[in-house]
């Protein structure tokens, strides 16, 4: 069975409850986790001092143990393991973080929320490579135009955080790309990787220290036939990052991209037609025509640049500036009809910082950073018809133009490396206009909205800190729902706004050997964005009310025996992640539907991460790793479920031993090895129960590494 049906409880139990429930399950991973780590800890070999893990996201570096609020990072070793040809794997071991691919290159993301907001993409969540948004005006990500091995690492900050970030309502992601955030020697790195479905990656990278200039240039190819019908895609990935330490105190940076990123889109399925034929697209009806027949595809071909000047003013000041722009041009022949856009961005961010300054001898430190952002996207938007794949008449015309700015500040005092007391806010202004044909321009203008945070961290023993965070979301409509694919321009959407409470607790073990992190939070999310569809299948979005949503979330690290250089096994590492979500709608009725009180659409309740690194002789390694997703309801009735899944996937790699000069590495792996049947990202509230997009069932990739 694809899903299963179920009943909706109207009985309000009491948000206490629910937090207590959590407070339990968080207590008791956290038992089983330090009771294993003191045990291994007895034996196991420590001659080498592991690394503790860094966070930069605040615009200093800080160790993760005593950062206030609830982050977390995804180490560049963490992304090798990973097949590499999908940001999906990686992303999914952090608790709280859903990422999907319904078929390659459709991602869909969320941080601490549900997906009703992204038919496709990503909203409610604010994205920056460096020290550039990634996330242009109209809070829109093409997240699925970078290709993955372009990122060297990534911090993820989880729940509402506008200090230093504006409008979200979910969290942060910051990207470390390639080449400006690496002390690696390496000056030339190539692989060539190939699979099942048609599969094929190639990437180079190349970097090299002329004197104070330091460039780096990166490019990839991917393509794969996809395992569904009307699945293709091919992506073209150029970037370049370069560095110009021009003097001892000032630092000029470059990172510009350049993609062309195609692939078809096969829809979604019933469930009848899931089992008979999972591999098929979206078949024709009597009155609409299938996936095949229209061409459904996504076509994006994006260039993005920014330029960074970083000045240390003093040994505690500094400033930085950054200037960006984009250029898009995004086609979508869909079922319906056939989307032109053209969309132009350009933005300034700038901000000072006052850095680990000490008063006196009080004991105390203060950071202090404060600035402004300012962006600015213009969309052309036509819409033809769409006949099998090719533009015909004109439907629909628009011009739309998002602008937001953004002022921030955010004061830390730290009292003898004990307490860290943080109060932070942003204060966001959002407005678009838009021209429809015939009609004189029209502004939509929001209210200015100010998000606070504030959170305290307290180092109970060196190794053991608690915090907790108040922080208030806002998040505007993005572009996408204001003018959604039934091509009405929608303006009486309002911005999703809310509270966010949690507290949590970091525990980092002897010598870096095994750490752990837990949070507990309740978050009242009101006027939450929710996406309806029209009956033939085109899409509007509408303000659901509010939500409550309670949630655990539990990471940990264990080296069960540290690395060493002798012996079979010269290493194991244990890594897991607990997500509990209890989200519910409070007050949202539709169409005559009373949906108070459902579950949240497209948010399982449960989700588990564990994984297994085995460090072998002669450079060889074995990963794996296992993830249990829960069944998740398909619609905000309620009366249809996704069901849970196991999915496990293994790599493992051997460095060959060449010479002191070249080095080669060969790896294979295999993915979804219990074959199990499940649909990695869903259509939620589709129209005639087509929610379903299976993924392949096992599958296999293998490929080689060459280094200089």
């Amino acid at each position: 069975m694809w899903f299963t049906t179920g009943h909706v409880n109207n009985g309000r139990l009491p948000n206490i409850f629910y937090i207590s429930s959590c407070m339990k399950r968080m207590l008791f991973l956290l038992t089983g986790i330090i009771s294993v780590t003191e045990i291994t800890a007895q034996t196991a070999d420590t001659t080498h001092q592991l690394h503790e893990v860094v966070v930069e996201a605040y615009l200093s570096k800080q160790t993760l143990l005593q950062v206030p609020t609830s982050t977390s990072v995804i180490t560049a070793k963490q992304l090798q393991l990973q097949p590499g040809i999908t940001l999906v794997p990686a992303m999914n071991t952090v608790p709280g973080v859903r990422m999907e691919e319904r078929s390659p290159g459709s991602y869909r993301l969320s941080v601490r929320g549900s997906l009703l907001r992204s038919p496709f993409g990503i909203r409610n969540v604010k994205i920056y490579v460096d020290e550039m948004p990634f996330t242009d005006a109209g809070g829109n990500t093409y997240l699925n135009l970078a290709d993955p091995g372009a990122i060297q690492s990534a911090e993820i900050l989880k729940g509402p955080d506008g200090s230093l970030f504006g409008a979200n309502s979910g969290g942060v992601i910051l990207l470390h790309p390639l080449g400006l955030h690496t002390t690696d020697s390496t000056r030339l790195q190539a692989t060539v990787q190939g699979g099942a479905y048609g599969l094929f990656h190639e990437k180079a990278g190349w970097q090299q220290q002329f004197g104070p200039y330091q460039l780096s240039l990166y490019q990839a190819y991917q393509r794969s036939d996809g395992y569904r019908t009307n699945s293709a895609l091919k992506r073209y990935y150029v970037q370049t990052a370069q560095q110009w330490q021009y003097n001892a105190h000032n630092r000029l940076k470059l990172l510009a991209f350049y993609s062309d990123l195609a692939y078809r889109t096969p829809g979604g399925l019933t469930e009848a037609q899931a089992l008979a034929n999972p591999r098929a697209a979206r078949p024709a009806t009597p009155t609409l025509p299938g996936a095949v027949t229209q061409q459904a595809a996504v076509y994006n071909r994006t260039f993005q640049g920014g330029l960074v000047h970083e000045s240390n003013i003093t040994s505690h000041w500094r400033h930085v500036v950054t200037v960006f722009a984009a250029n898009t041009h995004f086609e979508n022949p869909f079922i319906t009809n056939y989307e032109a856009r053209d969309e132009n961005t350009a933005g300034l961010r700038t901000y000072i910082s006052l850095h680990d300054q000490a008063i006196g001898n009080t004991g105390l430190r203060l950071n202090w950073n404060t600035g402004l952002e300012w962006q600015r996207t213009g969309t052309d938007i036509i819409n033809y018809g769409n006949r099998a794949g090719k533009r015909d008449t004109v439907q629909a015309a628009d011009k739309l133009t998002a602008q937001q700015h953004f002022y921030f500040t955010s004061l830390s005092v730290r009292l003898h490396e004990r307490w860290i007391w943080e109060a932070a806010a942003s204060l966001n202004y959002f407005h678009y206009t838009f021209n429809e044909a015939g009609k004189a321009d029209s502004t939509r203008k929001f209210s200015a909205q100010l998000m606070p945070r504030f959170s305290l961290s307290y180092l109970i023993t060196s190794d053991l800190a608690a915090r907790v965070t108040f922080s208030r979301g806002y998040s505007p409509p993005a572009i996408a729902e204001v003018r959604a694919s039934d091509n009405i321009i929608n303006t009486s959407l309002q911005a999703e706004n809310g509270w966010n409470h949690e507290a949590g607790l970091r525990f980092n073990g002897r010598r870096n050997r095994y750490w752990i992190d837990a949070a507990v939070y309740y978050y009242r999310l009101q006027n939450a964005i929710v996406r309806n569809l029209h009956d033939d299948g085109t899409e509007f979005f509408r303000n659901a009310g509010g939500t409550n949503q309670t949630g655990v979330e539990v990471q940990g690290m264990l080296w069960i025996l540290s690395p060493r250089r002798k012996g079979i096994i010269q290493g194991i590492q244990w890594q897991a992640g607990y997500t509990y979500s209890h989200f519910r709608f409070s007050d949202y009725v539709s169409a005559g539907q009373d949906y108070s009180n459902n579950k949240l659409t497209g948010v399982p309740k449960q989700v588990i991460i564990n994984s297994l690194l085995l460090q072998l002789p002669a450079g060889i390694y074995v990963f794996g790793q296992h993830n249990f997703t829960d069944r998740l309801p398909l619609n905000d009735a309620n009366t249809a479920f996704a069901r849970s899944y196991h999915l496990v996937q293994c790599k493992a790699g051997w460095q060959l031993p060449l010479n002191s000069k070249y080095r080669m590495a060969v790896f294979a792996g295999a993915d979804n090895l219990l074959n199990q049947s499940y649909s990695l990202g869903n259509d939620l509230n589709a129209v005639g129960n087509r929610y379903y997009n299976p993924a392949p069932g096992r599958n296999y990739f293998g490929g080689v590494t060459l280094m200089l």
